[in-house]
Formats: structure tokens, C-alpha cells, sequence
């Protein structure tokens, strides 16, 4: 066939593939997911096809014209390089063995980024990078633009601007890829075990990147959906975990579990505001384990008095657990004790942050905590002006804390995840540093059960 006019031609749109022309009388050597679709006649697929399905129609030696790309190739590679640790290169080396197409775990601190960048030279493909919060899409901002001395495009914060390589977050990536899609051939999806929730795996289906990097510590999720990962992105190509980097790329550390009792009065006041919880869901058949649990609580318990009073008890429960006045004793304690380091406080929710803030007149974050502010606080524990920080959970993952040499879990959830991004938070390597991390529970309560659930690593097990 030479006549181009009668080339099948495969095009993007909204977040699709659209083969045309192609005959639909015709065995298929398509992939499963591209099908006929009656509507417009022509073979429709996922966007994230694309590889597969230009590889399909090479292999059946079957001419078209690809309308569908456009994205281009950089002009030039980093204008700044620096030589990468071993792991990287072998990071980089199974990426590229799997096609450009899979994901990396790497201990927080292990410079995940910069295999990403290395990545992103050897494709020179315009690039996508999709980070979880507003703080990280500034940070790979800033990386980017000091690496490769090109302006720097982000959508999402107010802000809607596309070049070659562009930041962006997971709430705009699934929002904007159906029309964008096709403007990368890269996508690096940072702290990718975001990615498999229902609406954040729409920016990988809408995006025809045939080249795809996920970069996690932990992509393990409680609801298993990080199976999805090696369909969103491909399949986990190479991994290092805490115990294997820690001394010669990490820091040395140890992890120290204190338990704490509560007194006979707050024992006799938790389990009776526990047995009122737990008839609740009992006569309700409520199982707390399952996804829909927490929600069918909530919603059962809005509607009676016995169901606001169960609420209560278990609002009341948990805070006598999360904050037992033995454990907060205990968080002065090595507060005095590690005076001259630098200490993250990490807690479950924000009321407790606030009132550790309160008690120990330290700054706290949470994510009513303005960006400019947070950058401040953080300064002022690099500098030593503030010894210590408390946050609730935007400090878990992806903010670089260098300085931070102590971790101090005051309270958290049962997420293995969680906890391994806590400590990954105080281990990113100095001269003559040692990281201490102290998870400190209230023994004989739900939280004994829940340190156990989140100890399940080997980081922990050391």
C-alpha cells in the first residue's frame, strides 16, 4: 500500500487509541484490549496500549500512519551528572532490560531521583513527572531545572503549564492526561503506590508513554491493589530494601520499642469506652477489618443516640491510647535526652500533633500547614533553631529531612508502609551519623496490635 490517504492511521483521543481503516472483517493481531467499536468503526484501545499495540501491527508487517504521538525527543541530556551509587546503575540497567517499563524500590534516602533522572537522559523523551503532594512537585521542579538548565513546566497548583518535561500531581495527572496524554513518552510516577486507586490509575490509562518508571520504598498497600502496578506501569524490576543499604548508603540505625501502661483509673476508663465501641459493631455486624468498614461505621453510627455514643467511646478510647499521659512523660523525656540532635514526632492524627506542639512548645505540621511555613520549620531544624518538629502524616513520605537523626512514633496506623516511610524520614546518610527511631505504644490496647501489624518488615526485624 503506498498511498498514505489510505494508511490505516491511529490517533489519540480522550485518553484513547483509535485505530482507523483497518478493516473490521479482518482477523485481529491486536492486543485483547483493543476492540471494535461499533460507534466509529474502528478498533478502539487503552492509551497505555500504545506500545503493544505498534508493536502488534509491526509484527503482523501491517503499514499505518501514527498520529497519536506527540511527544518529542529532548534536545539534550543534564548539564549537570554526578557518578551513580552501584544500585542505581543496576536500577537502571534491569529498567532497561524490562523495555523502559516497570518499577524500582529503593529505601527512602537511596536517591530514587536520581535514578529517575538518569532514566529520562538515556530516553530523552519529553517527560512526565506525577508526585503525590504540591512539596514534591516543587522539589522535582527545582531538581529538574538545576539538572538539565531548561524551563520546567507544572500543571496543577494553580498552575497549567506543558513543556518537554513537566511536574505535575496525581489529582491533576488524572484530571488532564486524556488530553495530554500523548505529550510524553515518559512518565516517571514518583511514590507510585499511589498510583492503583480508582481515580489516580486513570492518568496511567489515559497516557500513551510507551517508556514508564515507578519509584516507591514500600509499594505494598493494606487493600493489595499494588498488584495493578505491573499493568499500570510494569512489572517491579528491581529492588533493595533498609537492611541491605543501611551503613555503606544509608545510615546505621536501630529501632527501640518502649511500651507504656496506663494507669488503673485510664485502664478501667479505656476498657469500659471500648466495650461500647466494640457492642456497636458487634450488634451491627460491622467488621472494622473490612475496606468498607470505617465508612459503614460512620455512617451507622450518625443515625441514633447509641450510635453517637459508640462514636465517642471509640473517639475516647483511642485517645487514651494515643496519648496516655505515661507516653507523653516518655516523649520528654527523650526530647531532653536527644536535645542536641534533631528529632521528628510523628502522630496519627492532628489533634494529637497540636497538643504535643502545645505541651513541648515545638512547631508542628500538618496539611493546614502553608507551604512557605513548612519550608521555614524545616530550616529552622536544619539550622538547630528548633530541635525537634511534630507532624501527623505530610512529613511520611517524599520530604527530604537530611538532618533529622531521631524518629519518634508517638502514635500512627497499622500500615507496614507507613511505618517503613517513618524511618526512612532520619536515614538519609551523614559523616558519623546514627539514626534512632522509638515507636512507643500503650501496652494492652488496640495500638499493641497495631505496632505489630506495622513492625512486619525487615527493617524491623533486624
Amino acid at each position: 500500500m503506498t498511498d498514505a490517504a489510505k494508511l490505516p492511521t491511529l490517533v489519540f483521543r480522550a485518553g484513547t487509541l483509535e485505530l482507523e481503516g483497518l478493516p473490521a472483517s479482518m482477523p485481529s493481531p491486536l492486543p485483547e484490549r483493543c476492540v471494535l467499536d461499533p460507534r466509529t468503526a474502528s478498533f478502539r484501545a487503552p492509551a497505555n496500549d500504545y506500545a503493544d499495540l505498534l508493536r502488534a501491527l509491526r509484527d503482523k508487517k501491517i503499514e499505518f500512519e501514527d498520529r497519536a504521538r506527540a511527544y518529542t525527543e529532548l534536545t539534550h541530556g543534564p548539564l549537570v551528572s554526578r557518578e551513580p551509587r552501584p544500585y542505581q546503575s543496576e536500577a537502571l540497567a534491569a529498567w532497561k532490560k524490562a523495555r523502559g517499563a516497570g518499577v524500582v524500590v529503593l529505601p527512602t534516602g537511596a536517591g530514587k531521583t536520581h535514578v529517575a533522572v538518569m532514566a529520562i537522559d538515556d530516553k530523552r523523551r519529553s517527560t512526565l513527572v506525577v508526585a503525590p503532594t504540591l512539596d514534591l512537585v516543587r522539589q522535582w521542579h527545582d531538581l529538574l531545572a538545576s539538572t538539565f538548565a531548561q524551563p520546567i513546566g507544572i500543571v496543577g497548583g494553580g498552575e497549567h503549564d506543558v513543556r518537554p518535561l513537566t511536574v505535575t500531581t496525581y489529582d491533576s495527572a488524572y484530571l488532564h492526561l486524556e488530553n495530554l496524554g500523548n505529550r510524553f513518552g515518559l512518565i516517571v510516577f514518583d511514590e507510585c503506590h499511589h498510583l492503583p486507586s480508582a481515580t489516580y490509575a486513570l492518568a496511567a490509562r489515559h497516557a500513551i508513554a510507551p517508556f514508564r518508571l515507578g519509584l516507591t520504598a514500600t509499594p505494598e498497600r493494606m487493600d493489595g491493589r499494588e498488584s495493578l502496578l505491573e499493568d499500570l506501569i510494569g512489572p517491579t524490576v528491581y529492588r533493595r530494601d533498609i537492611v541491605e543499604l543501611a551503613g555503606d548508603y544509608l545510615a546505621e540505625y536501630e529501632t527501640v520499642h518502649v511500651s507504656v501502661s496506663l494507669s488503673e483509673e485510664e485502664r478501667r476508663e479505656y476498657e469500659a469506652e471500648r466495650a461500647i465501641y466494640r457492642s456497636f459493631i458487634t450488634r451491627n455486624a460491622i467488621r472494622m477489618s473490612d475496606p468498607k468498614g470505617w465508612s459503614t461505621f460512620i455512617m451507622l453510627s450518625a443515625r441514633s443516640a447509641d450510635g453517637r455514643r459508640a462514636m465517642a467511646a471509640y473517639r475516647r478510647q483511642r485517645e487514651l491510647a494515643f496519648s496516655a499521659p505515661a507516653k507523653l512523660d516518655y516523649v520528654a523525656r527523650l526530647l531532653w535526652e536527644h536535645r542536641q540532635d534533631r528529632a521528628l514526632l510523628f502522630t496519627q492524627d492532628n489533634a494529637t500533633c497540636y497538643a504535643l506542639s502545645k505541651r513541648f512548645l515545638i512547631p508542628a505540621i500538618t496539611h493546614q500547614t502553608k507551604i512557605k511555613e513548612r519550608s521555614a520549620i524545616l530550616r529552622g531544624l536544619a539550622d538547630g533553631t528548633y530541635c525537634a518538629v511534630v507532624t501527623s502524616k505530610v512529613l511520611n513520605e517524599g520530604v527530604d529531612v537530611p538532618d533529622a537523626n531521631v524518629a519518634i512514633v508517638v502514635s500512627g496506623s497499622g500500615s507496614v508502609r507507613e511505618h517503613v516511610q517513618r524511618l526512612g524520614r532520619i536515614l538519609r546518610k551523614r559523616d558519623g551519623k546514627f539514626a534512632l527511631l522509638y515507636e512507643i505504644v500503650t501496652d494492652q490496647t488496640s495500638e499493641s496490635y497495631t505496632s505489630e501489624r506495622r513492625r512486619d518488615h525487615a527493617a524491623y526485624n533486624r
